[in-house]
């Protein structure tokens, strides 16, 4: 049998940007024979868009482009930088794997669909984050159920050996990956951050030595 990947009839990497972006911040807009996926980011995370965008170019019309929103519940505009793919029938599959409705949920067969280290990569730059206080880093989960967060937990240690904890935070539960593991948790990942993101990192990329705490702890 062949891989997910090969059966939606997408590469390996595209897959892998595919499944961290889900797992993040993308949404995937559902048709009844097809779907297409958008990604938005603050415009301060220009970059990041341009460089999805390169990943997953082949699906895509139109290149990114900037909008804006404004909240009238605080007077206050938002501006984007965003694009979304075209509809083809695999990302059709793809939700059925994410969606329960309009829910996003965490997949029972994660472990065989959270494997490529691009994946966990893109998720991290989506929903990641360093601790100020020490070198512990977490991923933004909170949308997640218990349930869901165990699920991801016994993934990331099966197909990455990667021990994570869940921490509850104000308003829901994140995954949480301590000192102890978070220099591994970065050699994995390194290789595939781009720059404007480094800085999410409390390792350096290249030597793996710490890099300076925002303040002591």
């Amino acid at each position: 049998m062949g891989s997910l990947a090969e059966k939606l009839n997408l590469k390996q990497r595209e897959f892998g940007v595919l499944v961290g972006t889900i797992l993040g911040d993308a949404y995937i807009d559902q048709y009844s024979n097809d779907a297409r996926v958008a990604i938005m980011h603050s415009l301060k995370q220009k970059e990041y868009v341009n460089w999805k965008y390169q990943e997953l170019k082949r699906f895509v019309k139109m290149s990114p482009m900037g909008s804006e929103y404004y909240d009238s519940r605080y007077n206050k505009k938002y501006f984007w930088w965003r694009f979304q793919t075209r509809r083809f029938p695999e990302f059709k599959r793809v939700a059925k794997l994410f969606y329960e409705g309009k829910r996003k949920i965490i997949p029972g067969n994660i472990d065989k669909i959270l494997t490529n280290p691009i994946s966990l990569a893109v998720w991290y730059m989506d929903d990641g984050g360093r601790r100020m206080d020490c070198h512990g880093m977490f991923l933004n989960t909170l949308s997640y159920s218990k349930t869901e967060q165990i699920k991801l937990q016994k993934c990331l240690l099966k197909n990455f050996g990667i021990n994570t904890r869940i921490h509850w935070i104000t308003d829901g539960f994140r995954l949480y990956i301590p000192k102890s593991e978070a220099r591994h948790f970065c050699e994995i990942i390194s290789p595939y951050i781009i720059p404007s993101m480094v800085y999410k990192l409390p390792y350096d990329p290249v030597t793996t030595e710490s890099a300076g705490l925002w303040r002591k702890r």
